[in-house]
């Protein structure tokens, strides 16, 4: 067993008490100035005020110590949604946004997802495994130790699978635990206009065994919105997903409010995402089932849209996560650090409170709370150190990443 003690550190951490944090305690964190972590195995083995993690040893030196130089330590970052496996940019579209062209004139032009569905359908599974690493590998050195990649620029079986087995392969070649999510009802294909419901039915009864066959994913999502697909569909589709063994998670109420956060609610699904028309009272019942409200501030910020109301959610005890939504058409982002900078400064969360929705919350909202999201004992021992004594450093110290040194697992990765 080999065993190194990180001393000389300011540490702060969520502490979990088994259930996604909201309310009074999203902004309560255990914080040790001179704090002291000690790690075996990759594991969290003990933490504290310096003393008390010596006492913890019973007299017995630790393999190796290493001075954190008074420096911020806290959990890695946990990025609980992503678009990151795409084939190419869409930076045209950006411009055409900026000068005022409306999205639907931008699809009528061969523009947004359907752009990002053709450039996949075009893609070999290899690139796209490698573009999917190297995005991965540039979220790692923002902070981000775990996180989740969804599919559904396929929208059909063999692009879905192909896109699905690249993030499996990306998964296998980098040092973060990746999970992938099963998003195959992202738009309505084009040969499928006008017969949206024959298409969840495709997924229930065809794509959705050959993914749990092959072991592709751990949840299913499902974009509900006016125009795309109804709550119902969502319930039927997502209810047949939690048939199968996979967890289930929604883009909820985006736009309109069409009662996604209720189905969430409904269904126990790991999170509801976006829910920036979400009503109160649905809202209310996320929190009362357990479901963490993902937030997606960069989105709101690359298309210059009312944030997500984070306060009044934590208010309403609702825990609150924090992710990029990185994709290539609405936030090419893959940094936790400019998404936790949106969150206090736009959204008006508390560092601390950011720091809970970037880590704890986000683990919960992926199904991974009792292995990442905090530095408990047993739990892995991924975490960061920041250029600065506490976590406001990350929203102060803007426009550049604070993040000096990753550890995975108790192994510097960055």
């Amino acid at each position: 067993m080999t065993t190194t003690l990180y001393k000389k550190a300011r540490i702060y951490t969520p502490v979990d008490e088994g259930r996604a944090r909201g309310g009074k305690k999203q902004g309560q964190l255990a914080c040790f100035p001179d704090g002291a972590l000690l790690v075996e195995d990759g594991t969290v083995a003990a933490l504290g005020p310096y003393e008390t993690v010596l006492r913890a040893r019973s007299g017995q030196p630790p393999d190796a110590e290493i001075d954190c130089g008074n420096k911020c330590l806290v959990p890695g970052f946990v990025d609980p949604h992503t678009h990151l496996c795409f084939a190419a940019t869409r930076e045209a579209e950006f411009d055409l946004r900026l000068a005022g062209t409306p999205y639907l004139e931008i699809l009528k032009r061969g523009g947004g997802i359907l752009s990002s569905v053709q450039a996949v359908a075009r893609a070999s599974e290899q690139f796209l495994a490698d573009v999917t690493l190297e995005r991965a590998l540039t979220a790692l050195r923002h902070g981000t130790t775990t996180l989740e990649i969804k599919s559904g620029y396929g929208l059909d079986q063999d692009n879905e699978l192909k896109m699905l087995r690249a993030i499996r392969q990306a998964a296998a070649r980098s040092p973060q635990d990746i999970v992938a999510t099963f998003l195959g009802a992202h738009a309505i294909p084009e040969v499928y206009r006008g017969r949206s419901d024959d298409f969840i039915a495709l997924l229930i009864h065809e794509v959705l065994p050959l993914v749990k066959e092959e072991g592709l994913a751990d949840a299913c999502d499902i974009f509900c919105e006016e125009g795309v697909f109804s709550i119902e569909q969502g319930r039927r589709l997502l209810r047949a997903a939690q048939g199968l063994g996979f967890r289930v998670k929604l883009h909820a109420d985006e736009v309109h409010d069409l009662g996604g956060a209720a189905l969430a609610a409904e269904l126990r699904a790991l999170s509801a995402d976006h829910l920036l028309a979400a009503h109160p009272d649905n809202l209310q019942r996320m929190a009362a089932a357990g479901v963490v409200a993902t937030l997606l501030p960069v989105t709101a910020y690359s298309l210059k849209k009312p944030f997500a109301k984070a306060r009044q959610m934590i208010n309403q005890g609702l825990p609150v996560a924090l992710a990029t939504d990185c994709n290539p058409g609405s936030s090419y982002c893959e940094s936790m650090v400019f998404a936790f900078g949106l969150a206090v400064l736009l959204m008006d969360l508390t560092p601390a409170e950011a720091l809970t929705a970037a880590t704890l919350n986000g683990a919960y909202a992926l199904g991974l709370a009792d292995r990442v999201g905090s530095l408990d004992v047993g739990k892995q021992a991924d975490f960061l150190l920041l250029d600065g004594e506490s976590p406001s450093i990350l929203p102060y110290h803007a426009g550049v990443s604070s993040v000096q040194e990753v550890y995975k697992k108790g192994r510097r990765v960055v």
